[in-house]
């Protein structure tokens, strides 16, 4: 049998595509980090809670109301946006102006908060969500069998990351959002409530990251602390990529993933640390990252 560093070939693809789930979390997480970070200058900490609090919206409208998942699907991020609007009016329009460090701190304090209150609440053991019936089977690609609902996660979460950057750099509303960031005062002048806009920029951002919890609850076990280690590798992956880049982060995302994967096949010591060798590498040759502007 052929092998690679002492691996066979044929264990390689199936890493690389259980890889590319991790690197579809991974994008859709980067990708409201970089919305908001883009478009607000924010750097918003708590998107680690707010993806926690999506996966427990899903959990608790399961076990409170029957809610399904394809119900959750809408109602979780729409939930967790209107619960970002608000954080956004309450606390964050106060900072706009100052140095992103006053925001990394509310945001983290905000993490903290949350990630307290659902330990406090729930405890630390974490709950299951059923995987719907109508992705509970699994597809024979040849090389690997690959649960039908995993498959689901990388086709939903490109679709929305490639999705919102279409919506974001294509059209009239991108480009009014993308024009708030440049001159707010003369966007108001022309009718154009930039407080309104702003506020829902940041609950878009936020409903991203609790539609990545909804998507990652029937892969993990629900708890309190599920977005504290991933918010960390995402803010590696939107550096890499280039701070408020919407493309970057979602190439990046899905690119390191796969590395990852690859790094967990030849060496798997060393696949918890690869994304911030890689972070290291970038911030040397191109501070401003792969797809960032200087």
């Amino acid at each position: 049998m052929t092998e690679i560093f002492g691996i066979p070939v044929a264990v390689i693809p199936g890493q690389l595509t259980l890889g590319l789930v991790n690197g579809s979390f991974y994008a859709l997480l980067s990708l409201g980090l970089a919305v908001i970070f883009g478009l607000m200058g924010v750097v918003n900490f708590a998107h680690g809670a707010f993806y926690t609090l999506g996966a427990f919206a899903a959990l608790l409208g399961l076990q409170w109301f029957g809610v399904n998942y394809w119900a959750a699907l809408v109602l979780a991020p729409l939930v967790v946006g209107l619960l970002g609007i608000v954080v956004e009016r309450l606390l964050l329009r106060h900072l706009y102006g100052l140095d992103p460090l006053y925001g990394l701190l509310m945001t983290f304090g905000l993490a903290l908060i949350v990630e307290g209150s659902l330990h406090q609440v729930f405890g630390s053991s974490g709950q299951s969500y059923p995987v719907p019936e109508a992705l509970a089977g699994a597809i024979n690609l040849g090389f690997m069998i690959l649960p039908l609902y995993r498959a689901w996660v990388i086709v939903a979460s490109v679709v929305v990351c490639f999705g919102t950057w279409f919506v974001i750099e294509r059209t009239r509303l991108g480009a009014t959002l993308r024009a708030a960031t440049e001159n707010a005062p003369l966007l108001q002048a022309f009718g154009v409530n930039v407080p309104l806009l702003v506020a829902a920029t940041y609950g878009g951002g936020v409903a991203l990251a609790a539609l990545a919890g909804v998507l990652a609850a029937p892969v993990v076990l629900v708890n309190s602390h599920m977005g504290t280690s991933l918010v960390i590798v995402v803010f590696a992956v939107v550096v890499i990529g280039g701070m408020g880049s919407i493309l970057g982060s979602i190439v990046s995302g899905l690119a390191l993933g796969l590395v990852e994967g690859f790094t967990k096949v030849i060496y798997p010591e060393a696949s918890n640390i690869v994304v911030f060798i890689i972070m290291a590498l970038v911030l040397i040759l191109r501070p401003a990252g792969l797809f960032g502007k200087e």
